[in-house]
């Protein structure tokens, strides 16, 4: 009989998941049921401890469901406490444990698979949700020469420095970032999901060396023309990301690391 794990989330219909861990089992060899459950709004933590109950080792957690999950854990990782947020569970003894692996995801994507190492490199957030949240521990450790968050909201972006106070991290507001450099730009707000722009100034982007774009699958948004036409060197969407934080849960509850090259590749969408 097969291990049990799911990803839960609302809407779920669009998730890659199923499809990623899948690929990873038939790689590495390992038994396994990775199913898709449509999350209830009233119901969500009934639903995990369901699966718990059904013999279910783990879960995947996405949107809206990743600070519900952090509160139903019974343990949590420095990742998940920092971003008070969890994109994946592990059922054993008896206990609930949650961790984040957004962060580290794309962290790996951008270094590893694009290469593009954070150490000493000025870096810039556009944004101070969730995914900045979970980006912000592994960005730290990686080195880099200053690490800038950008937000509308000046309070959220506030927070995550008070809570993270660390000599290179700053937060900026969008205006006050006319005439500034970044080698790294990563927009991790919800404009692309809109068909909008970050408010940037003009000439932010240039000269960077990579524009990263947290979503996925959607060609060249706006943010992503705006780097393009500014002349940064390489462009990226989150389809890395994906795959790298997916890889990470599967090697915690697994105990084994699938390669990921193969399957960015076949969930990759030309940027066009």
């Amino acid at each position: 009989m097969s291990d049990r794990y799911a990803v839960i989330g609302r809407p779920i219909n669009h998730t890659k998941s199923p499809l990623i861990h899948g690929l990873f089992a038939e790689a590495t060899g390992q038994a396994l049921e990775y199913g898709a459950i449509e999350g209830e709004l009233e119901g969500f933590e009934a639903q995990v401890l369901q699966l718990r109950s059904e013999g279910g080792l783990g879960m995947n957690i996405t949107a809206p469901f990743k600070l519900r999950a952090f509160e139903l854990a019974d343990r949590r990782s420095e990742r998940a406490q920092l971003a008070r947020a969890a994109n994946a569970l592990k059922f054993e003894d008896g206990s609930i444990y949650a961790e984040n692996f957004d962060g580290i995801g794309l962290l790996r994507d951008i270094e590893q698979n694009l290469g593009e190492p954070l150490r000493n490199r000025r870096v810039l957030l556009l944004g101070a949700g969730g995914a900045v949240r979970g980006a912000l521990l592994p960005f730290l450790q990686a080195g880099p020469r200053e690490l800038v968050i950008a937000n509308r909201d000046m309070a959220k972006a506030l927070t995550l420095r008070n809570e993270l106070d660390h000599p290179r991290l700053r937060i900026s507001r969008y205006e006050e970032l006319d005439g500034q450099a970044f080698d790294i730009v990563v927009n991790a707000t919800s404009a692309s999901l809109t068909g909008e722009l970050p408010p940037l100034p003009a000439g932010v982007l240039g000269g960077a060396r990579l524009a990263y774009e947290l979503a996925y699958g959607k060609g060249l948004t706006p943010f992503l023309r705006m780097a393009q036409a500014h002349g940064v060197a390489r462009l990226a969407d989150g389809v890395g990301m994906l795959v790298e934080q997916a890889a990470e849960a599967f090697a915690w509850w697994r105990g084994v690391r699938p390669e990921t090259r193969a399957v960015i590749d076949r969930l990759t969408i030309p940027l066009e």
